[in-house]
């Protein structure tokens, strides 16, 4: 863990934007924008990206994923500028809490998954790339999506440590067991061999 060096007050303010940020649904955003319907009605429900390409839209995919992305690594970027390393890695939990428990869909989101790679970027781009090398290499090898993002997950802990970023450590462990986490249902397909396939229509 960092230093906590921060004033509390700041810390809160940090956690509560960070959070709001976080939450907001990008993917359900685009596709009712775009006319492709009620999200959480489509494929496995599921809010993110993965559920996107299930409409058959690849930009509007690509672009949920960037912005589910992005919405965590701005949130990092933006504490650690205004407040320090402490309030980034705390603004990476927040926003990632954010979007699996969003407030405005009644804390029913997603996985998780573009927001923890888009934090990990932000907070330590060798160790964010090398956990997106691990997903695309685990995706390309077994085409399953949630699969590909198991094997991320529990492959970023290693990178922080391989590559100096110990300090991330406890972070990292926190949010791998929240993403195996919402993956439950995930594992038990895949365990099935029932999990879908990556662009497969929902």
């Amino acid at each position: 863990m960092p230093e906590i060096t921060s004033a509390p007050l700041a810390l809160v303010l940090v956690a509560v934007l960070a959070y709001l940020l976080g939450s907001v649904p990008f993917g359900l955003v685009i596709t009712r924008a775009l006319g492709l319907g009620d999200l959480r009605k489509i494929g496995s429900g599921n809010i993110g990206a993965t559920n996107v390409l299930r409409t058959g839209n690849k930009p509007a995919a690509l672009a949920t994923l960037l912005l589910d992305a992005g919405k965590g690594g701005i949130a990092v970027l933006i504490a650690r500028a205004l407040v320090g390393n402490d309030a980034a890695q705390l603004a990476a939990l927040a926003s990632f809490l954010g979007h699996i428990f969003p407030v405005w869909l009644g804390f029913k989101g997603g996985k998780g998954v573009a927001t923890f790679l888009g934090t990990l970027l932000a907070l330590a781009w060798p160790v964010g790339l090398a956990t997106c090398a691990s997903w695309l290499v685990a995706a390309f090898i077994g085409r399953i999506s949630s699969l590909a993002a198991l094997v991320a997950a529990a492959s970023s802990t290693l990178w922080m440590l391989v590559l100096g970023q110990g300090q991330m450590m406890v972070l990292g462990a926190i949010l791998t067991l929240l993403v195996y986490w919402r993956h439950a249902e995930n594992i038990k397909r895949i365990k099935a061999g029932t999990e879908p396939k990556i662009g497969k229509k929902g």
